[in-house]
């Protein structure tokens, strides 16, 4: 008989507490929102290695049902834009949207956000994708650090291609943005704008004709909202007069309303 979600949840938690004896201790609680920040928390903390198959088998039914349940969008079923029928603003849950490809704002160490419950978009990614995308961004990185010196970290604007696993979407491209320490100069603005062009570069050198941008570098990396929003507009719009053809559908993922409402402006 199949395992109910709670049932496969708790199984989830037990191994992952078994692994390290640091959590065997906690309890699991009773309720499912507290059981779900538990199982999110572990995932967010364990380092990449391999699992199990009857781990992978019963994490991957256990994810997938809670992405139906969340509520899978086809992006096909988002409104175009007047202007351009190719480009869409939507604002929610980049792990909900089913495309080619959906864009994550990854550090350097491209290995995902081990902040418990952290709300960054790295590690809403990994959490939903499952185990395995930390494991192949983990391998890449040690592949590159073979080829490069073991202090080797993903340069900005470098985008990186992985399977999307347990998400509705194909692929996973990952991108370090440029971080805004002080003010803005035109080398960020700039860098800005190549994390744009080069993930839509990477889309057409693999097939991908959708693709997902989350607001790359606003929020922790300090970019203005405003200036990253006409930067990565503009940088579209190029990309597109100069690619005529390639791509069906891009997507402006936003999660706030000032976000929001900043990329209605731009693409009226």
């Amino acid at each position: 008989m199949d395992k109910t979600q709670e049932e496969q949840r708790v199984w989830l938690i037990e191994k992952l507490k078994a692994e390290n004896p640091i959590y065997k201790k906690i309890p699991v609680p009773m309720d499912e929102q507290g059981q779900k920040d538990l199982l999110r928390s572990l995932m967010n903390v364990r380092m990449a290695s391999p699992v199990s198959e009857e781990f992978r088998s019963i994490q991957d039914a256990y994810l997938r049902r809670e992405s139906i349940m969340k509520g899978i969008v086809d992006i096909s079923s988002i409104p175009s834009c007047e202007t351009d029928p190719q480009l869409s603003v939507w604002q929610g849950d980049i792990t909900r949207l089913k495309a080619d490809a959906i864009v994550n704002a990854a550090n350097s160490q491209m290995e995902g956000c081990f902040i418990p419950l952290h709300a960054c978009i790295d590690n809403c990614i990994h959490t939903a994708a499952g185990v395995q995308l930390r494991l192949e961004c983990a391998n890449r990185m040690r592949q590159l650090r073979m080829e490069f010196g073991e202090d080797y970290e993903q340069p900005t604007a470098v985008p990186m291609l992985t399977d999307a696993y347990n998400l509705p979407s194909r692929k996973v491209i990952h991108i370090v943005g440029p971080i805004v320490q002080f003010e803005l100069t035109p080398e960020l603005e700039k860098d800005l704008a190549d994390c744009y062009a080069n993930t839509l570069d990477m889309c057409l050198e693999n097939g991908l004709r959708s693709v997902v941008f989350c607001c790359i570098s606003t929020g922790v990396f300090h970019f203005p909202n405003q200036r990253a929003a006409e930067i990565a507009v503009q940088t579209v719009k190029k990309w597109i007069s100069e690619h005529d053809g390639t791509m069906d559908r891009i997507i402006f993922n936003v999660f706030k309303d000032t976000d929001r409402d900043i990329y209605e402006r731009l693409l009226q």
